[in-house]
């Protein structure tokens, strides 16, 4: 029986703002994860991104545009994105329509035709 009680509470703990920062910026400027940064650090991940969220929201205006070599990457990652979800589409269609088939007792294979013809 797990008991809840202030014998098994996790004692508090408390971070100095410069600590955050320090590790606000840890994941800024390396562009890391939250969670990978945050098990790193043994701290809560919501905690870490907290942070970085209310960093954030702060230094709004200070973050430097996008280089001309990072918009490149970017629409890129976004075309390859729209291409991924695209093919994952066809491929949850082609699965529905198998399953289909199979349901129905239509063999498609080698030298069958959809329909149950051969």
């Amino acid at each position: 029986m797990v008991r809840k009680g202030s014998d098994l509470a996790r004692p508090k703990r408390s971070f100095s703002p410069e600590y955050r920062e320090e590790e606000v910026k840890l994941v800024i400027e390396t562009s890391r994860p939250v969670a990978q940064v945050a098990k790193e650090l043994g701290i809560n991940a919501g905690t870490l991104a907290n942070w970085v969220n209310a960093y954030r929201r702060a230094h709004a205006g200070e973050e430097p545009e996008l280089t001309v070599d990072e918009r490149a990457r970017l629409k890129e990652q976004e075309r390859e994105i729209r291409e991924l979800q695209m093919e994952i589409a066809f491929l949850k269609k082609r699965r529905r329509t198998c399953v289909l088939n199979v349901d129905r007792g239509v063999r498609v294979g080698p030298g069958s035709v959809v329909g149950g013809a051969v």
